[in-house]
């Protein structure tokens, strides 16, 4: 997959804005990319924009159009671009992406706009919010689930039960996390040492959300949120845009060398879907968008220098590991205790501090891990830097099906120099 280039991308920091709009953090993360890239635009032939919660702030349709429209009015893209919306929960932002590669790769144009927003935070509605945010599952059909989890619960010694101060998705990360303890002996510090590494990784980050260090103890005495699962396991509410401009290797070579050497490739890229009754034993949506990704790629994990994985919660990094193929089933726990996925480990994993420090505004949460993968690879992550890093990877998860993500993509960037 060596013909589709990352040619410039820009995220916004991730925090809560409140009297930003999202107009305002669209803009800013489009010029942002532009400005990385030191183009005006007028190439641009197609946008994909991802968004999961606009109807919130009263926009449920043509999301994309309506934040882009300033934009055109002001002549900073092209009159006539046809943007198409995507949505897929969490991974929204990865789809918008998949979505430009195919630009690429089928000749339809030349450069492609990935370009993915959320504005979570209103202090005046928080549980609505949490009431829309559940929906990235089946509501259609809701029984079946539940009474899945509730034996699955019933089975570790618990019970399976909402509540309206959380999103479901933590209920759901809990109970996975229960059900691995028990099958392969993880514990509450493993998990807690995976949180404590990336807020501790998130302190050098002037983009993350959360800039503090903790240590395994701190993250364990923090307000439990659903047990095993503390406060700081748990990603924030926050908002931010983030925006990459993707690129064809024909159309690289036009542009001036200092463009050019920034450039960083995509070597694979994969999405794929998980199904309900999906057990330890089989392999999970992670797992198969990245076996095709690393087929892609001609590579595989001994290959990777760094990882930006979806840390919804600290126990998805410790099974996101082995869905991976970067340790062995049931040993996400003991490889993050042993030190292997600090930032000066065998394999540095989320050294921008992920989804729980660094933050996880949905829809652009798949575009700001390739940012963060993209500064490593240049070499211009400052202090976060991951030495001599040369190919990266980024796991992006998005909606919950029964046991598994309903999407799931995997992506590969190389350096060009």
């Amino acid at each position: 997959m060596d013909d589709v280039c990352i040619v410039g991308i820009y995220s916004t920091p991730v925090g809560r804005f409140f009297g930003k709009s999202p107009k305002e953090l669209v803009r800013e993360a489009y010029l942002g990319a532009l400005q990385d890239a030191r183009l005006d635009g007028s190439a641009i032939g197609h946008i994909w924009f991802s968004n999961m919660m606009l109807d919130f702030w009263g926009q449920p349709n043509v999301k994309g159009q309506v934040c882009l429209m300033p934009l055109v009015e002001e002549g900073l893209l092209p009159v006539g671009v046809a943007t198409t919306n995507v949505e897929a929960a969490c991974a929204s932002a990865s789809l918008a992406v998949n979505g430009a590669c195919k630009d690429i790769l089928s000749g339809q144009c030349e450069l492609s706009l990935a370009i993915g927003m959320e504005k979570m935070y209103d202090p005046n509605r928080r549980a609505e919010f949490f009431v829309r945010l559940e929906k990235g599952t089946d509501f259609l059909d809701p029984q079946p689930w539940v009474d899945m989890y509730q034996k699955m619960a019933a089975s570790c010694g618990g019970h399976f039960q909402q509540a309206p101060d959380r999103s479901l998705a933590m209920d759901i990360y809990a109970l996975w996390a229960k059900a691995h303890m028990a099958r392969y002996g993880t514990t509450e510090r493993q998990i807690a040492q995976a949180a404590a590494k990336n807020h501790t990784n998130s302190v050098g980050n002037p983009r993350a959300q959360y800039r503090f260090p903790m240590d395994a103890d701190a993250v364990l005495a923090d307000r439990m949120v659903v047990e095993p699962l503390t406060r700081a396991m748990c990603a924030p509410i926050g908002d931010a845009a983030a925006a990459a401009l993707l690129c064809s290797r024909d159309f690289l070579r036009s542009l001036p060398e200092p463009v050019r050497s920034r450039a960083v490739r995509v070597r694979g890229h994969a999405v794929a879907a998980g199904r309900m009754e999906t057990s330890w034993d089989e392999e999970h949506a992670a797992g198969r968008a990245a076996r095709r990704a690393y087929e892609m790629a001609g590579l595989g994990p001994q290959d990777l220098d760094v990882v930006e994985l979806h840390d919804a919660t600290s126990f998805a990094e410790i099974h996101t590991l082995e869905d991976l193929g970067l340790c062995p089933r049931g040993q996400g726990g003991p490889f993050t205790a042993s030190g292997a996925t600090a930032r000066g480990g065998e394999l540095p994993v989320n050294p921008s501090g992920g989804l729980v420090s660094r933050g996880h505004p949905i829809g652009a949460t798949g575009l700001i891990m390739l940012n963060e993968l993209c500064f490593q690879l240049r070499g211009e992550a400052g202090e976060i830097q991951v030495p001599n890093a040369r190919v990266g990877l980024a796991e992006n998860g998005g909606g919950l099906i029964g046991n598994d993500f309903a999407a799931c993509a995997v992506t590969i960037l190389e350096a060009v120099n």
